[in-house]
């Protein structure tokens, strides 16, 4: 009984009936060679990469694809927010759920009968969806660590995070790349370890912005977590972007502990909850130009860091700066990527709001 309920929640026809519902669908045609054979694109039902057009027309043997129809405080972070404590659990369950990926090595639906409306990610393994858990992580934690804390409503605030998790997971079934029961495995996974951590949330936020050994742990642990992840017979893109996430978190969490050593941690004053401030045009205009400053400079330290790290590692390991499959090597793709990316979550927590007071915003 269990057994046919996982094979069908795993089965592509499942996802190819969500994506024609939603207005997506699958043609493959055929037309007549000269020698009145036909021809079936990607009919043996390998996992090909998927082209998307409008066009009505339709080439020899080529499949086609129709479709259809924050408020942040002028003095720093408020340190109660939860910012310690959301960046260690989606590190957590990111790592988990890519490293799950390839040891349980188990395929991405396929096509036909599913439309892939990506490819870049097409190498990678589906289960669990990673998109999944991170949406659902992210939106609970941030609901769980606000929700005494600011006067909103309950109802909405579980309503907002419910309908985000779902979303996101939902796309994943739109665009081909996992099957029912893989987002499903990811949302149960990212509860489950949520609920096994939350008794320990207010430790660990403590811990991480007081002990001097933060910097440490946040930098030495996820580089030796990324330099060590599962291998694979062929390069997957799974590796980089694990280290991307660990690299960013990793950089946040330095960035929140330098905050609250020196003194630059927001402490509110007034009874809890507190009231949020009212959504004004002077709030709003705030906001974006706050965010266009962020913007250029995470986009800058990236350029930045990022060339200076290639060029470094490339005279190291004496590669010519040419060769862009160098770019995928173990030794020299975790380094350049945890580097790049850990400086823009410290530059997001650090510099930005630097920048912010002295610009006045």
């Amino acid at each position: 009984m269990m057994t046919s309920l996982l094979q069908s929640l795993q089965d592509p026809h499942l996802v190819a009936s969500f994506q024609r519902c939603c207005g997506l669908f699958l043609q493959v045609e055929e037309r007549l060679a000269g020698g009145g054979s036909s021809s079936h694109g990607n009919a043996s039902g390998s996992q090909g990469p998927a082209s998307v057009t409008k066009s009505s027309e339709s080439t020899n043997g080529e499949q086609r694809y129709e479709i259809n129809g924050s408020y942040q405080y002028p003095h720093g972070q408020d340190r109660k927010d939860g910012h310690a404590v959301a960046g260690c659990a989606v590190k957590i369950v990111m790592y988990l759920g890519q490293a799950s990926k390839d040891i349980i090595k188990w395929p991405r639906p396929l096509s036909p009968p599913v439309v892939k409306l990506e490819t870049r990610v097409d190498a990678e393994y589906g289960m669990p969806s990673t998109h999944a858990m991170a949406a659902t992580a992210i939106s609970f934690t941030f609901l769980i660590a606000t929700i005494y804390r600011y006067k909103y409503s309950v109802a909405f605030g579980l309503m907002a995070a419910t309908v985000l998790s779902a979303l996101v997971s939902l796309s994943r079934l739109y665009t081909g790349m996992h099957t029912v029961l893989d987002v499903i495995c990811g949302v149960l996974i990212t509860a489950v370890l949520m609920a096994l951590t939350y008794p320990f949330w207010n430790i660990l936020d403590n811990f991480q912005l007081t002990s001097p050994l933060t910097p440490i742990i946040a930098i030495v642990l996820p580089f030796l977590m990324s330099y060590n992840y599962p291998e694979l017979d062929h390069y997957s893109p799974t590796r980089g972007d694990t280290t991307i996430i660990l690299g960013v978190a990793s950089g946040c969490i330095v960035g929140f502990w330098m905050n609250y050593q020196y003194g630059r941690t927001y402490e509110p004053t007034g009874s809890l909850p507190f009231e949020i401030p009212s959504i004004t045009v002077e709030v709003v205009s705030l906001a974006i130009a706050r965010f266009l400053i962020g913007i250029v400079v995470i986009v800058a330290t990236r350029q930045v860091v990022k060339t200076i790290s290639l060029k470094v590692l490339y005279a190291w390991f004496d590669v010519a700066g040419h060769d862009m499959e160098a770019k995928k090597r173990l030794k020299i793709e975790v380094p350049y990527k945890f580097a790049t990316y850990s400086s823009i979550g410290f530059s997001a927590t650090v510099i930005v709001p630097l920048l912010h007071q002295l610009l006045k915003l």
